[in-house]
């Protein structure tokens, strides 16, 4: 699956098939109905939330589910107050990702 930068256009018709998912399948991940998933895939305007939560579940392949608040507020904290320890943690967490796959 390619990847797909923050605010680059999304097609979500593509990735959906990509997938082997129905529109069912795929948009009720994102709280989104299917008679919704078909207008955006048909051309209507994807709100920016909508567009971001498909990338972050069908792209990046992250379990929305599993996120706390709590885990956001350290990536946050970290980012702000600990740059150089978050820049050390995600190289090594990518570098951990690339091994296993």
């Amino acid at each position: 699956m390619p990847t797909v930068k923050t605010g680059e256009k999304i097609d979500a018709r593509d990735i959906r098939r990509k997938l082997g998912l129905n529109q069912q399948q795929f948009w009720s991940t994102l709280g989104v109905t299917q008679s919704g998933g078909s207008r955006y895939e048909s051309g209507r305007n994807m709100p920016k939330p909508v567009r971001e939560l498909l990338r972050l579940v069908h792209v990046e392949h992250i379990d929305i589910k599993s996120i706390k608040r709590e885990d956001w507020e350290v990536l946050e904290y970290l980012k702000a107050q600990e740059p150089d320890l978050f820049k050390s943690l995600k190289k090594s967490a990518r570098s951990h990702a690339k091994k296993a796959a």
